[in-house]
């Protein structure tokens, strides 16, 4: 095994993989540090999974089994990328390129009709969604803006849009019968196996069973009342057409991949509810989902006039929709994994609370979020700056976040024991002694879900916000709700913990509302404070500020620290930027920003100084940071505009820039011989460089392939730089 894994992910920061991997390995080489590859892209994942189905040079190793394994090790140095957590659209799409390059793959069933159909759609369903995260994640989470980054930030701060009092635009949530409203929790006093039945009027039908939980476990149940939320819908329809603002719904369909997208298509039903109306069958034979998004329903009914009519009829009466691209027409009902709301929201209130149009305008809009669980931070969010005006990024404090997530914690360990109701009932969780854990009354169609938080992973978290508020001294919040039922177990862990080390006083316990009206006005007064939450909350809020305080989430520092002694480094929250592949395509200019790489790189690297006992390793982990401080101070990150420098522009300067570094320190004299030349020659060659990768830009470029390029292809143009590559290989 190499010391370091580097994963091989997919769209833009695999594309930039193909630029900086080599100026990693060969950096790493000279001091014995190895560093490999392990494949978790999406099409890398669909291989894996069907070896029956391909020829024996076609299959692929299951390099998520074998990362999952890693991570449970002292051994474990991963640097992870964001990798596409698949919507169904997405699953299709890669299928169906494989398919074409060769790879004799079934079709994704979304109706299995037999036995094996269903078979083979239960293993395309286990690559959906967050399938990558609850595997490499065994450990909580420490994610803050690089010191760095910060300063960069606040000396050039990124623009925000104007916030007015009088805006209408807000959150809408439900009232109740939601997944808040419904949920029951209780810790387990014994090691457990648990059944999930619905008992019905004609007999008990088993939903899950043989689940193991070890004593301590937290273990949740609520639902989503399908009444309820198809009456808030079509409520909040009329009310955003009555207020003249956009309607959008903000969801996260691909990490909560079985309740969300059931969800998104109860939105899209409602939206066309006329059409649906008239037309079920019709739409029904045509194989139309709604879960799918309107993308998929007007591919599969252009060629029938009525429908298409009355489709384009019942969107005029209907309120403007928030949009993903006005000049595509690309709707916020369009795909489901389109308007993923930890990056939509704090998009939308970046720019003053402002989103785009169909008629290509910004305007105000209503922001739909179901569920009250973490609505309320958003609203909370929008009534601040309504009150208080724009974040200024230049004098901002800084909010750093403790995230809960180790063994597949919370909601998004949920997807195993998530579902739509068959018919009414009463749905029941038992005890292996036949105890009733929890119950809920339900009606067919309703969305019914459990989730389940690990004592070991509870206990490790409440240790690691005190590790880092004492590193910190600063602010420390709780986000946790003593009137949500799975909150109130989780404080009767943490107050326990608090007291007996004798810090309950450098913390407080705050709701979700409460606690983000407090860190903004930490933040608004240039201070620090440290948001520690629950698995869903992090990935919110890891997004939020970072993008009200850098601009961007994708710079953030993200580490794990796995619960038995290894290290996962994340390189950002920023997605893998699908519309960065579309430039370069296009235009062959990649904007993607690799900062959040260069961070993790460092610590990475850190990391294996210390657990290794490897010096070498420390000296190119300090001469990283040096590299990324240079990045910044002297502005060579990437550009948006083809023409201007581009992401492997960025790369050759952190190449020499850390050369520089490396040839400069006198702690390992070895290291500083062996990369002055290189530095000599990065600099030498900078005229040359930087003309050969200006050279290629403005023309579209073929990579034969989106979820699974040509290795050749990539490489060439992502390393066009005959001049760079010859110092580099």
């Amino acid at each position: 095994m190499s010391d370091i894994i580097y994963t091989k992910v997919d769209e833009a920061p695999e594309l930039a993989s193909a630029s900086f991997l080599p100026i990693i390995q060969k950096f790493a080489a000279a001091a014995g540090v190895t560093v490999g590859t392990k494949d978790i892209s999406l099409a890398g994942r669909i291989l894996a999974t069907f070896p029956d189905h391909l020829k024996p040079e076609q299959r692929q190793s299951d390099d998520l089994a074998e990362l999952g394994r890693l991570v449970k090790t002292a051994e474990a140095n991963v640097i992870k990328l964001p990798n596409i957590s698949a919507s169904v659209p997405q699953m299709e799409a890669a299928i169906k390129e494989l398919q074409s390059k060769g790879y004799a793959l079934p079709d994704y069933p979304n109706a299995p009709q037999n036995d094996a159909e269903k078979e083979i759609r239960a293993r395309y369903d286990a690559i959906k969604g967050s399938a990558v995260n609850p595997v490499l994640r065994e450990g909580n989470s420490d994610r803050r803006a690089a010191k760095a980054v910060k300063s960069y930030a606040q000396s050039n701060p990124h623009r925000m849009g104007d916030w007015s009092a009088d805006s209408k635009t807000h959150v809408a949530s439900m009232s109740g019968n939601d997944f808040f409203s419904n949920e029951k929790s209780a810790t387990l006093a014994k090691e457990s196996t648990v059944k999930i039945v619905l008992e019905t009027a004609t007999g008990e039908i088993v939903l899950k069973e043989g689940l193991n939980f070890p004593a301590g476990t937290v273990v949740d149940a609520t639902f989503m009342s399908v009444a309820a939320l198809k009456e808030f819908l079509a409520a909040e329809i009329e009310n955003t057409k009555a207020n003249g603002t956009l309607f959008s719904v903000h969801l996260k369909s691909t990490m909560m991949k079985v309740s969300d997208p059931i969800i998104f298509g109860h939105v899209v039903k409602a939206f066309l509810a006329p059409v649906f109306e008239a037309h079920g069958d019709a739409l029904a034979e045509l194989g139309v989902n709604p879960n799918s998004g309107l993308g998929d329903m007007f591919a599969r009914v252009q060629d029938n006039a009525a429908i298409m009519a009355d489709i384009e009829a019942c969107i005029a009466a209907r309120p403007p929709m928030y949009m993903v691209d006005s000049d595509k027409g690309l709707t916020n009902l369009h795909v489901s994994s389109d308007v993923i709301i930890d990056a939509s929201m704090p998009a939308l209130i970046r720019a003053g609370g402002k989103g785009w149009g169909p008629d290509g305008n910004e305007s105000d809009a209503v922001c739909v979020i179901p569920d009250n669980s973490y609505a309320p931070v958003f609203d909370e969010t929008i009534n601040f700056f309504k009150e208080n005006g724009k974040l200024n990024p230049a004098t901002a404090g800084t909010v750093q976040n403790v995230g809960l997530m180790a063994q597949k914690a919370e909601e998004y360990g949920s997807h195993p024991t998530t579902f739509e109701v068959p018919e009414a009932g009463t749905v029941r969780m038992l005890l292996d002694d036949g105890t009733v854990l929890h119950e809920h009354v339900v009606e067919a169609g309703d969305i019914w879900r459990s989730a389940s938080t690990r004592k070991a992973p509870i206990e490790d978290w409440v240790n690691l916000a005190i590790s880092r508020q004492k590193a910190e001294n600063c602010n420390a919040i709780f986000w946790l709700d003593e009137n949500r039922a799975h909150d109130a177990e989780l404080i009767a862990y943490v107050k326990p913990i608090l007291e007996a080390q004798g810090v309950a006083d450098k913390f407080q316990i705050m709701t979700p509302r409460a606690a983000t009206r407090s860190s903004f006005e930490t933040i608004t007064a240039g201070n620090n404070s440290i948001a520690i939450t629950g698995n869903v909350l992090r990935d919110y809020l890891t997004d939020l500020f970072p993008i009200l305080e850098l601009a961007t989430s994708a710079k953030m520092l993200s580490i794990v620290k796995l619960m038995n002694g290894g290290g996962l480094f994340e390189t950002g929250a920023g997605g893998s930027a699908p519309k960065h592949v579309q430039q370069l395509n296009d235009e062959n200019h990649l904007r993607w920003d690799s900062l959040g790489e260069f961070c993790a790189l460092g610590e990475s690297l850190t990391f294996l100084a210390e657990s290794k006992d490897n010096e070498k390793a420390r000296v190119l982990g300090q001469a990283v940071d040096a590299a990324t401080q240079g990045i910044l101070d002297d502005g060579r990150s990437p550009s948006r505009k083809v023409g201007e420098p581009d992401n492997r522009n960025s790369h050759y300067w952190f190449a020499r820039y850390w050369a520089e570094a490396l040839s400069r320190q006198n702690s390992d004299t070895e290291l500083a011989a062996y990369f002055t030349p290189v530095a000599k020659a990065l600099a030498e060659g900078e005229e040359a460089i930087l003309a050969e990768l200006a050279s290629v830009q403005g023309n579209a470029v073929d990579l034969d392939g989106y979820y699974r390029t040509d290795a050749d292809k990539t490489a060439n143009a992502m390393r066009p730089s005959k001049t760079l590559n010859a110092i580099i290989d």
